[in-house]
């Protein structure tokens, strides 16, 4: 019965914001396009700098010289926590709107850059690596960054409804706890992102270099 319930509170709060979860999805996909298109603009000299430490990854990554699965987690936990935290915060302060909308963007940038990358350097070997390498933990990661960034939005914009239209002034204390229960869940995310990062995404690679090589 609680399980229906909060189904039910699911679905009406997308179906209430669903423009606004439509406006960051495409955002993010904008920053995956703007990223792969970028590739195209680095220089022969910048492409062979950035392929050459790249190979050096793979050749230590296939010798199993990379760091351990708990430094891998505690690095992979630290920095998708930092952003989220960052984004949970912005959505708290008024001014913080765009700046969600730009660390998303970002986001989605940097997926669509090393992708792009490896697909250009590398073909269709570019895309295993950027595939087992990338993908596993990002299932997670994309899902929840676009998630908290349509939360924090709309968090933000109640903020300013109450601050500037006080005929729809609402309890904001229900509201925030809402949101700050919404960031404990996504860090749990994270922590489940983290440990694929650094258990079976260097397994996959490892695997996939000693393929192709």
């Amino acid at each position: 019965m609680k399980k229906k319930k909060y189904q039910n509170v699911a679905a009406d709060h997308l179906r209430e914001y669903s423009s606004i979860y439509l406006f960051v999805v495409v955002l993010f996909l904008m920053g995956v396009i703007f990223g792969a298109v970028i590739v195209n603009s680095l220089s022969f000299t910048q492409k062979e700098d950035l392929f050459y430490y790249l190979t050096q990854f793979f050749g230590q990554a296939a010798d199993g010289d990379v760091a351990a699965a708990r430094d891998l987690f505690a690095q992979s936990f630290f920095d998708n926590s930092k952003f989220i935290g960052l984004i949970w915060v912005l959505g708290i302060s008024i001014i913080g709107l765009p700046v969600i909308l730009i660390i998303l963007f970002m986001k989605g940038m940097a997926v669509g850059f090393t992708v792009g990358f490896l697909v250009n350097q590398m073909g269709w070997d570019g895309f295993l690596l950027s595939f087992v390498s990338i993908l596993p933990q990002n299932l997670l990661i994309i899902p929840l960054f676009i998630i908290m960034a349509a939360l924090s939005v709309t968090f933000s914009l109640k903020m300013i409804r109450n601050q500037f239209m006080k005929k729809v002034n609402q309890p904001v204390l229900p509201q925030f706890f809402r949101y700050l229960f919404s960031f404990a869940i996504a860090v749990v995310f994270v922590a489940a992102a983290a440990g694929i990062e650094a258990i079976i995404s260097p397994a996959l690679l490892k695997t996939v270099i000693h393929t192709i090589s």
